[in-house]
């Protein structure tokens, strides 16, 4: 595994944009969280938002070190 504190260099023109099919993606999520909670995502509707954010990157987190340790074992 390449060190976490390792500096990368800068980036070189690549193939596909990356912005738009996050964007897909996002539109597809809104599908299945309206079909699961029967609501779009809505300001004050009694969660913390913050909690649950942070909540998502600690699962984020421990997924990406999943994939990283994959990658070192090949």
């Amino acid at each position: 595994m390449r060190n976490a504190a390792e500096r990368q260099a800068q980036p070189t023109n690549g193939k596909r944009d990356v912005v738009p099919e996050v964007i897909k993606d996002m539109q597809a999520r809104d599908v299945v969280g309206t079909k699961k909670y029967g609501t779009t995502l809505q300001t004050h509707n009694g969660r913390d938002a913050l909690l649950d954010a942070y909540q998502e990157v600690l699962d984020l987190a421990v997924y990406l070190k999943q994939e990283l340790m994959q990658r070192e074992d090949n």
